[in-house]
């Protein structure tokens, strides 16, 4: 008899994004975390990494792991798979530690030529963050963005996206995430995510 696999469904998630700095910026750059039951905003995070430093993954474990949400999260979404310019996130281990899903979404597919030749000739660090990039592999189109996934099934992350995503195409967490974040850089959102 075959068997057939249930497919998961996500409605407890946390999205992250990070706030907008000005481009001669140094030093630690403020994110924020959505947290959401399904189209209920529940709390949001916030935590500090390093402007095209190496601490992405370690605050997103220590946010999400150490928050009051971490025993009925499910899902984690990360608006693309750096934070704070090139501080890049190790998807694969933030799915290890925290034994959860990791879903990056992007509005466009990433120019990854462009993105290398920046990590490879001008960030410190740039070989190894490169290599957490192409570890993930290639963004796949989907559901009207582009998704790299750890922990999760293609059929899962579109489940997820259209759960996720009532209005546009950029899903609710990210959404909201990216405008709390603009507010606090800026006392005001603006801008698409």
């Amino acid at each position: 008899m075959a068997s057939t696999a249930r497919q998961r469904t996500f409605s407890h998630i946390v999205g992250f994004d990070d706030c907008p700095f000005p481009r001669r910026h140094r030093g630690d750059v403020a994110i924020v975390g959505t947290v959401y039951s399904g189209q209920r905003l529940e709390g949001v995070l916030s935590g500090r990494v390093r402007r095209d430093g190496v601490n992405s993954t370690r605050e997103l474990i220590r946010l999400v792991g150490g928050s009051r949400f971490a025993a009925h999260l499910q899902l984690v979404m990360l608006q693309g798979v750096a934070l704070a310019g090139f501080n890049v996130v190790d998807a694969v281990r933030l799915h290890a530690e925290l034994e959860l899903p990791v879903l990056v979404v992007a509005r466009r597919a990433p120019r990854q030529g462009a993105m290398r030749r920046a990590l490879l000739e001008r960030i410190p660090g740039g070989v190894r963050k490169w290599a957490l990039v192409e570890r993930l592999g290639e963004m796949e189109p989907l559901e009207g963005v582009y998704v790299q996934r750890v922990g999760l099934s293609l059929a899962e992350a579109a489940a997820t996206l259209r759960a996720t995503t009532p209005h546009g195409s950029v899903p609710e967490p990210l959404r909201v995430a990216h405008l709390i974040a603009g507010g606090m850089a800026t006392g005001e959102s603006s801008g698409r995510v």
